[in-house]
């Protein structure tokens, strides 16, 4: 075995950005030369790939895809816009999605781990196009949702290509109905969710961190108003109750009509078909929510880089 030490895999790693097994590996079969094992990471498009890591991926795609009673939702971020509209980087994630639908849970880690359609693995593959696109790109997270009886209803909002867009919504209905009517109720239910963006299929599902915040907010304000404070306790309650109405699924104003709950528009269509619908779960992922996007000031960069 080649002679170095922890310290020179440290060195290699903050020279390349690699990880530890790989730049170990690198050093192996460099009989422990540095500069070597860095050409060989270049070479291998791993050093690329991680030094690109840090940039922030907050553009890319939203993939779905529908088997049998099972779908799920994929968000892939890439650095740019002009990257999402690359076909290389489009027919890897709908492959990626494919892939995920024979996932058994929601794991992005265990979901690279998994077979890539044209060989290797999700995470083989994704190194690979860092490489070979020349911009960091991420599987950020991933949802499935099934039913035993009925359908999952995909939709995309503004779809750039079949079943990829930037919101992607997955609709479970369990029901004994037809795919007749069960599908275009889906599409209906989709696209409210789409719009309405919910934040859980029930009151009783959304985050207790968010009613808490909802709850300071109406208190303040309550006070503000300086009545009583029985009275100022109703205020808050009624405000977050309204949140919680505005915010659940089954409690939202369907879109269609601005007026009818979604629970009464599912239970009115499973009267009407003769077999009980229920809204199961459902999906709805907008790219890059949550992200917070580097912003760069391009003037300061120059001054700096001239500077120095």
């Amino acid at each position: 075995m080649a002679a170095f030490s922890a310290a020179d895999v440290k060195k290699l790693r903050e020279l390349s950005g690699a990880g530890m097994m790989d730049a170990k590996k690198a050093l192996v079969e460099a009989d422990g030369d540095i500069d070597a094992a860095v050409d060989a990471l270049r070479a291998k498009g791993l050093a690329t790939a991680q030094k690109k890591s840090s940039r922030t991926a907050a553009e890319g795609l939203v993939g779905v895809a529908v088997e049998g009673t099972k779908g799920v939702a994929v968000e892939v971020n890439s650095e740019t816009d002009f990257v999402a509209k690359n076909d290389q980087f489009q027919d890897f994630v709908r492959k990626t999605t494919e892939a995920a639908i024979n996932a058994t849970g929601d794991d992005v880690e265990a979901l690279k781990s998994m077979a890539y359609p044209d060989g290797g693995t999700v995470a083989e593959k994704l190194t690979d196009n860092v490489a070979t696109i020349g911009e960091n790109q991420q599987v950020r997270r991933m949802k499935t949702v099934s039913v035993t009886n009925g359908v999952v209803v995909p939709y995309m909002h503004n779809a750039v290509a079949t079943n990829l867009g930037k919101i992607g919504v997955l609709v479970a209905l369990e029901s004994e109905a037809g795919a007749d009517v069960l599908e275009p109720l889906g599409k209906q239910l989709a696209m409210h969710i789409a719009a309405a963006f919910p934040q859980a299929l029930n009151a009783d599902g959304l985050d207790a961190d968010l009613i808490e915040r909802e709850r300071a907010i109406a208190a303040e304000k309550a006070a503000e108003s300086g009545k009583p404070e029985n009275v100022q306790e109703k205020m808050v309650e009624g405000a977050v109750k309204k949140f919680a109405k505005e915010n659940a699924l089954l409690s939202q104003l369907f879109v269609m009509d601005n007026k009818t709950p979604v629970a009464d528009v599912v239970a009115k269509a499973g009267k009407d078909a003769g077999h009980d619908i229920v809204l199961k779960d459902y999906v709805r992922f907008q790219l890059g929510e949550g992200i917070e996007k580097e912003e760069s000031d391009f003037a300061a960069e120059v001054a700096a880089a001239v500077g120095g």
